[in-house]
């Protein structure tokens, strides 16, 4: 693989985006704390709807309200108060971020659910899920393309002399991708997105957004191919769901970055947080089965957790991120 400069600093580690309460100043510090060299705005799904994946992103979208109803996200026919409330939590934690981090001077993460996570999630007004319209799948990709593009300026601004690195959430994607998102009734399933269209659309909002941007998929059979050729900068993914090393090991070696997934996001029975060599070691094995030289193991991969940890207590989720950063350092240190 040829040379090349990644959006974050060797030895790095990050959250993957959601971490459990309710005070997003705390979450805040934790993150600026915990995660010194590639901090994220910190998601916090236990304040309520407008806080979760879909809710948050539904408030990016632009031309397109969102609201609930029967406890579903859906496209609402005018703005309403959730979709206020969505987008005054977004505001609020923008206002936060900018106040703690203030000087801060390097790579920052945000995150947001990707095109096709809505369109398997938002359900149409007149019923049924937005995927099942090709149509409406384009309309929602353009208006979150734009939408995310606002939200990276916004970010710049309250942050000058930082750099943003957008992560689209996509856990929906291979299940998309394969057919499998069920109807409302649960006895049927929509039609497959072309693997194509789904590169395209996923290329428009990344194109848009204008910063680098990594993919995160916490699910089995990540489409590894189609979100390097859609022009991400890396792969956010579980390395406990990888069955075949192949796939990851090409897409790495054809320049895509890995946010290594190595820590569980829930402590073993009776068990505590895993130790920084530990963390370090999951990850070396790996890149080493997969026969890559250890000196590009630090600038190409980011540690993470799993997946978020909103269903962590704030003590396991505090000492994850800790052994995600202590973990990034050993394996630079290597």
């Amino acid at each position: 693989m040829t040379e090349q400069s990644w959006p974050w600093p060797a030895g790095a580690a990050t959250g993957i985006g959601s971490l459990p309460g309710t005070d997003i100043a705390e979450a805040q510090r934790v993150v600026l704390g915990e995660l010194p060299a590639l901090p994220h705005l910190p998601e916090l799904p236990a304040r309520g709807p407008g806080a979760d994946l879909i809710g948050r992103a539904g408030g990016l979208l632009v031309e397109l309200p969102v609201e609930l109803y029967a406890a579903r996200w859906r496209i609402a026919l005018r703005p309403g108060r959730d979709l206020r409330r969505a987008r005054d939590l977004m505001e609020r934690d923008l206002d936060q971020l900018a106040e703690q981090a203030e000087a801060y001077a390097g790579p920052v993460k945000i995150q947001a659910a990707g095109p096709f996570t809505l369109a398997a999630a938002l359900e149409l007004p007149i019923g049924g899920r937005m995927v099942r319209d090709p149509g409406a799948v384009r309309d929602l990709t353009g208006s979150l393309a734009e939408g995310l593009r606002r939200h990276v300026e916004a970010v710049a601004r309250r942050l000058p002399r930082a750099s943003v690195l957008l992560q689209l959430d996509e856990p929906s994607l291979p299940a998309v991708l394969a057919g499998r998102i069920s109807t409302e009734s649960g006895f049927g399933t929509y039609r497959a997105v072309q693997p194509e269209l789904a590169r395209t659309l996923l290329s428009e909002v990344i194109d848009a957004a204008g910063v680098p941007t990594v993919v995160h998929c916490c699910a089995p059979d990540v489409p590894l191919e189609l979100i390097r050729t859609a022009g991400a900068t890396g792969i956010a993914l579980d390395l406990g769901l990888l069955t075949d090393l192949d796939p990851l090991g090409e897409a790495l070696d054809a320049g895509l970055g890995l946010l290594a997934g190595a820590a569980p996001t829930l402590p073993p029975p009776a068990g505590r947080a895993p130790t920084s060599a530990q963390v370090a070691d999951r990850v070396r094995t790996v890149w080493d089965r997969l026969g890559f030289p250890r000196r590009q193991l630090a600038e190409q991969v980011v540690i993470t957790p799993a997946c978020g940890l909103a269903g962590a207590t704030p003590q396991y989720a505090r000492a994850v991120l800790a052994a995600c950063r202590d973990a990034g350092r050993r394996l630079h240190e290597d």
